[in-house]
């Protein structure tokens, strides 16, 4: 089931909350960096439309920044706050955890609200 277009804009505004408030440890990367790399896969994962070039870009851009176990943990963290605050579908879940391989992206963890991120290193 597709999210409507103000559960979309509600997603990305509270993504930003999330972002802005979110601790920051030893890391480099920053949240507010993690939400405006991946703001343009919030159609994509909301089911509204296809995978456009520009999140894979952010996804790669993320891969690249986060060269450190602080900076993957992180990165980590930043995604699952931001997918742990919505009640989304599996279809949604699935979409979100699919992306790094669509994007040719293999990350060191599954985007998921269960990962573990202190975990990755």
């Amino acid at each position: 089931m597709a999210m409507s277009s103000s559960t979309t804009m509600n997603w990305l505004a509270a993504l930003v909350v999330i972002a802005m408030m979110a601790v920051q440890s030893e890391s480099a990367v920053t949240c507010p960096q993690v939400v405006s790399k991946l703001r343009p896969c919030v159609v994509y994962v909301a089911n509204q439309g296809p995978l456009q070039a520009e999140c894979c870009t952010g996804i790669r851009a993320l891969y690249s920044l986060a060269q450190t176990t602080p900076d993957r943990r992180n990165v980590c963290n930043c995604i699952k706050n931001a997918i742990s605050g919505f009640s989304f579908s599996s279809t949604n879940l699935n979409l979100a955890a699919g992306l790094p391989a669509k994007c040719g992206v293999n990350l060191p963890y599954k985007i998921s609200p269960s990962t573990d991120c202190n975990n990755i290193v």
